[in-house]
């Protein structure tokens, strides 16, 4: 019998620590979920025009991401036709979601309206200083105004988003359009909204600014542990 009871006591060590590896595993995910990201933005966030929500710049930016290794979630919060206005008064429930550092992808539609610059400023100094005072990472993508308002309103209009940029510790990418703008092969039929391969771009040239958001927020979660 000697040999059957130790067989039984092998296989319940077996199952015991496979349980306690088990748990480890869980506490250890339930201590380092992902990092969630907010796309807060208007149509060029929200996939407007494409065939899918999968080609949409939260998701793609998502994939790309976790790609090079990072283990986090990006949260679709993009509404078309949205201004910076619009993005302020809806950042409440924006943020329901508990996220851990937010992209601001705002004021597309400010420009194609000729909003007051300033006007485009003090919304997103709002919004930008709600996030920041809770301690909440921000990568802020700039926009530019379209050429036929001329010169001197396209100045103003990128100088709220520089201002802010000098204003606030945060991550900084001059235009979220760079390198889709007026290339007819990566716009849809409007040559306004990005297609796909417009999406895939956006992506590609913003990732290094979206990896240093994601640092600073495993800092910040990371210190806040600590605490």
């Amino acid at each position: 019998m000697a040999p059957l009871l130790y067989g039984c006591s092998e296989s319940s060590y077996a199952e015991n620590e496979q349980t306690d590896q088990s748990h480890s595993q869980d506490t250890d995910a339930a201590v380092s979920p992902s990092i969630r990201i907010l796309a807060l933005g208007d149509s060029l966030t929200a996939g407007y025009g494409l065939d899918d929500l999968s080609l949409a710049f939260p998701a793609r930016l998502e994939e790309e991401l976790k790609a090079a290794g990072h283990d986090v979630e990006v949260l679709d919060a993009g509404i078309s036709g949205d201004t910076t206005a619009g993005g302020r008064s809806r950042l409440d429930w924006s943020l329901a979601d508990s996220p851990d550092a937010v992209i601001i992808g705002l004021g597309g539609n400010d420009g194609l309206r000729a909003v007051d610059p300033e006007v485009t400023y003090d919304n997103l100094n709002a919004i930008v200083g709600r996030l920041t005072s809770e301690g909440l990472p921000v990568l802020l993508a700039g926009m530019q105004a379209p050429p036929n308002l001329g010169r001197e309103y396209g100045d103003r209009f990128f100088g709220a988003y520089l201002r802010l940029a000098e204003e606030y510790d945060i991550v900084f990418y001059p235009f979220l359009l760079d390198g889709v703008a007026g290339e007819p092969s990566l716009n849809q039929a409007d040559r306004i909204h990005p297609n796909a391969d417009g999406v895939n771009v956006m992506v590609e040239k913003i990732l290094p600014y979206a990896e240093q958001l994601v640092e600073r927020a495993k800092d910040t979660r990371s210190r806040d542990t600590a605490s």
